[in-house]
């Protein structure tokens, strides 16, 4: 793969070398935009900036999943807090069989309020990065050539940053004028091997060292996660959980759900009216077509959980890595289809 930014000395290696987080830091990328607009035109600087995003994302996504299958069981859980937020969920799309299509956001918009700082107002978006990195995380993630494309963007006036991720394919057989950028810019063969031969040569963690806590995902939040085909549920007790599950069900931006990761965070179930609910959980998931997952029950509810009859496809400890293996159940699922 030729140097991304030969002008200025940039190759590939030394992109993947920086940490992400510097990449992603908001002073770091009104500099950077505003030296490519001196030394490039807008065509180059806007591929430049989608291939760093998508080396970076993933690089991000591939150590992460490495270091999941690669932990012992009683290990810590591996961090999957990123250094973008992009949110985002299944959205229909009338495409062949089995594609994937996502809508989400930026909701930090650190990029635009970078742009806004360095150059200013802009008529077309102006995210490139920010589209590169969720391109790169999610091709990893579902193990297909995925690009988001920007679709509102707050440094032209609109009130959010917002995308839709597609196939390759599917942007290329719809014309989109938008993705024509973005599909010229990353060769996804040659981007994977240059990650893969990466990863291999210096295997290291799965995200820096700061970001890697049980933090990374609020539980005290008690929100519900969807990432395309994987579904984060926490446990509010019996009949709220099953409740909801039945309310998401009936959701279409649930529609693409395959794996439920039931986040029990050490909740002791009962085993008369718990361990029921839990059972008409698991048949209410799979009557969706979707698998269970219970993270992180109790010590006290594990003989609980063993005695199911109709128990979950698996019990995992950590949320972090329960969601990792959620993400490589749906892979498998979609490569059966």
């Amino acid at each position: 793969m030729p140097p991304l930014l030969p002008e200025i000395g940039f190759d590939a290696e030394a992109v993947l070398a920086r940490d992400s987080r510097v990449v992603l830091d908001p002073n770091f990328l009104a500099a950077l935009h505003g030296e490519l607009a001196r030394e490039l035109d807008a065509e180059q600087t806007a591929a430049t900036l989608l291939q760093m995003g998508f080396l970076h994302g993933l690089q991000d996504v591939t150590r992460a999943l490495a270091a999941t299958a690669e932990a012992r069981p009683d290990a810590p859980g591996v961090s999957l807090l990123l250094p973008l937020r992009m949110p985002c969920r299944s959205r229909e799309f009338a495409g062949a069989p089995g594609a994937i299509c996502l809508e989400g956001a930026w909701p930090d918009r650190h990029e635009a309020a970078a742009y806004l700082s360095a150059i200013g107002r802009r008529t077309e978006s102006v995210c490139y990065l920010s589209a590169g990195y969720t391109s790169g995380w999610l091709s990893g993630a579902f193990d297909a050539d995925l690009i988001a494309v920007e679709t509102s963007c707050s440094a032209t006036g609109h009130h959010a940053c917002e995308f839709v991720a597609r196939e390759a394919a599917q942007w290329s057989s719809h014309g989109d004028p938008r993705a024509a950028r973005s599909l010229a810019a990353l060769p996804f063969a040659k981007m994977r091997a240059l990650v893969r031969d990466r990863c291999s040569r210096g295997p290291e963690r799965a995200l820096p060292e700061e970001t890697a806590s049980t933090g990374s995902m609020d539980r005290d939040a008690a929100a519900v996660h969807i990432w395309g085909p994987v579904m984060v549920l926490p446990y509010a007790g019996p009949n709220e959980t099953l409740q909801a599950l039945e309310l998401l069900s009936r959701d279409s931006a649930a529609s693409a759900v395959s794996v439920i990761a039931v986040d029990l965070g050490g909740a002791i179930i009962d085993e008369a009216f718990g361990a029921l609910a839990l059972e008409q959980l698991v048949q209410t998931a799979e009557g969706w077509g979707a698998e269970v997952i219970f993270v992180d029950p109790s010590p006290l509810s594990e003989r609980v959980l063993a005695d199911l009859e109709h128990p979950p496809l698996l019990v995992e400890k950590g949320l972090e890595a329960a969601v990792a293996l959620a993400f490589q159940i749906a892979r498998s699922q979609r490569r059966s289809l």
